[in-house]
């Protein structure tokens, strides 16, 4: 049942859950977004107790159509190999719920949205962290009548969505799958993040932030920091390979074609929205609140959690992964870490990679037998 502060409306193929001013998003710093809107999608069908419901997580640049096209943008789902039916989140078996973040550009509220003079906010939108979107996708989960999650999952970004999940509400979700995340941004992303940051607000049509009042957008610095952030998803050899092709094709042109959606995403991506994003990402540290002590965040738990990394990924690099783990182990969590030999980089999750979809499907049917869940379709 729907709370009675929220309203579900779709319009342009977006679905969202909007909340009135009775009820705020109470922010990290204080402050509170009201009124919030959170743009979502599901597939499959909740079962009659309830106790079937994924969430998935997204990354930095991906978006809730994890399992089909968006229809803004037209491009495809951004996971299949994961989320459908028949896959290892099997839609019909679970019903998987997928939403825009807070501070995202497809529907949810965010810099982009309008506020009360019917402008877009801007640089007016306060500052957000994981936390901050993690609390606003609890408000979602609770308005749609669910109170306790089978799964949570997430890559990157969305893996650091998931740890913080598991972590501010120990008893509301019965599993966890972190991939190719960290639980505290490296030295490295911040510099790669911050980088493109300055890209986007060197452009002269980013306009302090109000480009949309202007008619422009800062195209150009977007792009770069969508490339800067695609080559750092690169394996090393993918990177020097590239490189490669660059010298022998044009003296310093590193292949600007890195990603052939970079064009699509300055389109449907707002640049305020990456500076909000990555700056959330690059101040999360799950286990600053907490000593400094990682494993005291995961006190009093009782979720199954499941680390995956990959070998060749330099921006969450297996050892990242298994920080996560100890720390998971050291606070008594059942836990899994697996290391995928992968030549594919960070977006190895993205691609083909039958050990770790087999891995994650061996994960889940034993976390699902041990809900007591059917492990065929149309079962509860």
């Amino acid at each position: 049942m729907i709370h009675a502060a929220a309203k579900i409306q779709a319009a342009g193929g977006v679905r969202t859950l909007a909340f009135d001013a009775s009820a705020p998003l109470q922010l990290a710093n204080g402050e509170h977004v009201a009124p919030l809107t959170v743009a979502f999608e599901t597939y499959g069908a909740l079962n009659t107790d309830r106790t079937n419901a994924v969430l998935v997580c997204h990354a930095l640049t991906t978006d809730q159509f994890v399992a089909s096209p968006n229809p803004i943008t037209g491009r495809p789902a951004w996971w299949p190999r994961i989320v459908g039916p028949g896959r290892p989140i099997d839609t019909n078996r679970f019903i998987v719920i997928c939403a825009n973040v807070l501070g995202g550009s497809m529907g949810t509220t965010g810099p982009a949205t309008l506020g009360p003079d019917h402008q877009p906010n801007g640089l007016r939108f306060p500052p957000i962290t994981i936390a901050d979107m993690v609390r606003a996708q609890s408000m979602l989960i609770e308005a749609l009548g669910i109170e306790s999650l089978f799964l949570v999952i997430g890559a990157g970004m969305g893996g650091m969505q998931a740890l913080n999940w598991v972590s501010a509400y120990p008893k509301r979700a019965f599993a966890c799958v972190t991939v190719a995340a960290a639980a505290r941004q490296s030295a490295t992303n911040i510099a790669i993040s911050e980088l493109g940051r300055q890209a986007v607000m060197a452009d002269p049509d980013w306009r302090g932030g109000g480009y949309t009042a202007h008619g422009v957008r800062p195209s150009k610095g977007l792009a770069v920091a969508r490339m800067a952030a695609q080559v750092a998803s690169l394996s090393e050899q993918g990177v020097r390979s590239r490189i490669e092709d660059a010298r022998q094709r044009e003296r310093f042109k590193f292949d600007a074609d890195v990603g052939t959606h970079g064009a699509i995403f300055v389109e449907r991506f707002d640049a305020n929205s990456y500076l909000y994003l990555s700056r959330a990402m690059d101040g999360f540290d799950l286990g600053a609140d907490f000593g400094g002590r990682l494993a005291n965040a995961f006190q009093g738990g009782s979720t199954r959690h499941a680390v995956f990394s990959f070998s060749s990924d330099w921006r969450f690099p297996p050892a990242d992964g298994r920080t996560v783990a100890r720390a998971l182990i050291a606070a008594g969590a059942d836990t899994s870490f697996v290391e995928i030999d992968s030549e594919k980089g960070h977006d190895a999750y993205l691609h083909e990679e039958p050990e770790f979809e087999a891995t994650l499907t061996g994960f889940i049917d034993s976390a699902a037998s041990a809900r007591g869940l059917s492990l065929q379709g149309g079962g509860a």
